[in-house]
């Protein structure tokens, strides 16, 4: 009886040291590799899918595309005659590509001074506390969620030299109401400029006052202490400190100006005279006016190195700042 009674209990006893010996079996290193590999890229697959499909293969074949003579048979014919470099001596040639590029950097260099000084100056007044503070912070905002095509229809009844909001109102306060904003090719570019500052304000106004609550407020103090007076302290220490969220700011909006259409399309499409064709509006003019794509695509392939070039600065500029 008690034979059968202790070879029970040692029945358990095995059980519990075979199902030890398995769990302390050693893993194969390579296999445990193996499967934290497949892991990761089955995570990483879905957005790599993504980028190839919607941005890979798109950029890949715009590339293409400037190299042949593509035409709107070609979409029956499937035919697109390699042409080698006729449609970029064509582009370059063309002196609506200069003018357009000449266009382009005074476009984007007014639009980004107006939108940062006046966004920086706007971040800087909301520091303070006062009544109403949120509240007009949040109304500050309303341009920049507003789409930009309806931004820009609104802005072209403003503009309008006979009906217009904004000449009514100059007449009335005895200044000339029939300037042409939109209609002289003196002034169509400085209209679009002042309209796409309006929109580019409170993007600028948000970063830059949320980079100004991390500067710590022992410095600004310590520099009146010194006597410093409210510039010089800007100046000196509050300026130095925003630097990479200066930066940011910079970077960020000159890739979404220097590529801007859909605004320019709505208040003058170009006009008058090709006046206000930037980069963006010729590309759109080559491949859905002129149905010249491969003029196009090497237009929007200018475009797109760009707007490389600054990615990479922005990215170096990101991983200096983390070290």
């Amino acid at each position: 009886m008690s034979s059968t009674t202790a070879s029970a209990a040692a029945l358990p006893a095995d059980a519990k040291a075979a199902d030890a010996g398995a769990v302390k079996k050693p893993v194969n290193p390579r296999s445990a590799k193996r499967r934290r590999t497949l892991a990761q890229w089955g995570f990483i697959a879905p957005a790599v899918i993504f980028m190839a499909l919607f941005f890979g293969y798109p950029l890949v074949r715009n590339i293409v595309m400037s190299f042949e003579d593509y035409s709107p048979s070609t979409f029956f014919t499937g035919e697109a005659p390699f042409n080698g470099l006729d449609n970029w001596n064509n582009v370059f040639s063309d002196g609506l590509f200069g003018k357009a590029l000449w266009q382009t950097i005074l476009f984007t260099v007014g639009s980004l001074l107006g939108q940062f000084c006046i966004g920086l100056a706007l971040a800087v007044f909301f520091t303070r506390r006062f009544p109403l503070n949120g509240i007009l912070r949040s109304l500050i905002l309303l341009p920049w969620l507003v789409p930009m095509v309806v931004s820009g229809i609104v802005w072209r009844r403003i503009f309008d030299q006979d009906t217009g909001v904004l000449n009514s109102f100059l007449g009335t306060i005895g200044l000339p109401g029939d300037t042409p904003w939109l209609t002289s090719t003196s002034m169509a570019l400085i209209s679009v400029i002042l309209v796409n500052i309006w929109i580019g304000i409170p993007f600028n106004m948000v970063i830059l006052y949320g980079g100004l609550q991390e500067v710590p407020k022992e410095l600004n103090e310590a520099a009146a202490l010194d006597g410093a007076s409210a510039w010089r302290t800007f100046r000196s220490v509050t300026l130095p400190m925003l630097k990479p969220v200066i930066t940011v700011v910079l970077v960020l909006g000159f890739m979404s100006t220097v590529k801007i259409l859909d605004l320019v399309l709505a208040l003058t499409d170009g006009g008058p005279a090709d006046s206000t064709q930037t980069l963006g509006t010729l590309t759109y003019q080559n491949s859905f006016v002129q149905m010249d794509f491969g003029a196009g695509a090497v237009v929007g392939n200018i475009l797109i190195l760009i707007s490389a070039v600054f990615a990479v600065f922005y990215l170096r500029v990101n991983r200096n700042e983390g070290k």
